[in-house]
């Protein structure tokens, strides 16, 4: 793995550069100075010069203006594998007896990670339980259901099931024909029109189980529907889409967006972002506020290069514009607020 983010000090001073090669040795560092996580990047690219030493004047201010992040989800890799194997069980045996009860008992495991820090923001890569598509977009799609809702400001029992409704939106695909399920290419409309029933065909297999909320249902059978009645399977629109799966339905197009299929490359979380932000009359507007506030593209020490060639550091981040956070130019000390100055208006992060 290579690190995607510079290791700095106290003082600013980079103790690991950005887009290093991580060992067992500085694994170990990372560990003795009390750093549990660090955004990677697959492949090994070569290290990334040091920013150098940034003058004390420069440094005081970042120092002086630096707001530290919210917290973010945190799952333990113990937590990952109990999860890993519930949802597993969940996908490969659809008629259980007890897929209620391991729903839950997973959906237990996730809630505990986001309540026990009172996480309220999300890193999307350090959420990874495997690298099967089916059980990552699962757990994916339930963590950010769950931390929309709590950002929406949901009692922590409908946050609970909104958990269960995301790792089993997908269950009706265990109804769908491999050769359309893993084509590799462009599906054609008869191919698209039976990948289309798997929301029908999970609600059919979840009515079965008794002690399913109907809540949860409606979150698996709607998950597709779009504010502007355009969806599917019933093409109901606005307030008639239940709030679970108008959360589920922001949750679901961003993982689907940065995940790679044989079909198509990830978008970047940047690009996925302003996609989401496009969608104004298929999501819900409210719930996707909530979305943009549990993101951090940029932590707070990040490294940034802005468009008119200057790199600078994160300090700040904006809740509601994650694409736009404040950051100080590492040579200049220059202040952009890519949010509120409107001096900054023309001015974008490119990398």
């Amino acid at each position: 793995m290579v690190i995607d983010q510079a290791i700095v000090d106290r003082t600013g001073r980079i103790l690991i550069a950005r887009k290093t090669m991580l060992d067992d040795f500085l694994i170990e560092a990372l560990q003795k100075m009390g750093i549990s996580g660090v955004y990677t990047r697959e492949g090994e690219e070569e290290p990334e010069e040091a920013v150098g030493e940034v003058v004390p004047e420069v440094n005081e201010k970042i120092i002086k203006l630096k707001v530290t992040d919210r917290a973010r989800v945190n799952i333990s890799e113990s937590v990952k594998k109990r999860v890993t194997e519930g949802v597993k069980y969940l996908y490969s045996d659809t008629a259980s007896a007890d897929l209620t009860n391991t729903a839950a008992a997973v959906t237990g495991n996730l809630l505990d990670s986001i309540m026990e820090n009172d996480a309220v923001a999300l890193n999307i890569d350090a959420l990874k339980v495997s690298d099967e598509y089916t059980f990552k977009h699962s757990v994916d799609v339930a963590t950010i259901s769950m931390l929309i809702a709590k950002k929406s400001g949901l009692p922590e029992a409908d946050i609970e099931k909104i958990g269960m409704a995301g790792l089993l939106h997908d269950l009706g695909k265990s109804r769908i024909p491999n050769e359309v399920l893993n084509k590799a290419g462009k599906l054609t409309e008869d191919e698209f029109s039976i990948m289309k029933r798997h929301s029908l065909y999970g609600y059919q297999i979840l009515k079965e189980k008794k002690d399913i909320p109907q809540k949860v249902l409606l979150g698996v059978l709607q998950h597709h529907e779009k504010i502007n009645g355009k969806g599917y399977p019933m093409g109901v629109a606005g307030e008639q889409i239940s709030t679970y799966a108008r959360i589920l339905s922001i949750a679901d197009v961003y993982d689907a967006l940065v995940t790679e299929r044989p079909y198509k490359k990830a978008f970047s979380q940047q690009d996925a972002i302003e996609m989401i932000m496009a969608m104004t009359d298929e999501l819900d507007i409210q719930f996707m506020r909530s979305f943009l506030a549990i993101i951090i593209l940029y932590p707070v020490d990040s490294v940034v290069i802005l468009s008119n060639g200057e790199k600078a550091k994160v300090v700040e981040n904006n809740p509601q514009y994650p694409l736009r956070p404040k950051v100080v130019g590492l040579k200049t000390g220059a202040v952009y607020d890519l949010s509120n100055d409107i001096k900054c208006a023309s001015l974008i992060i490119e990398s």
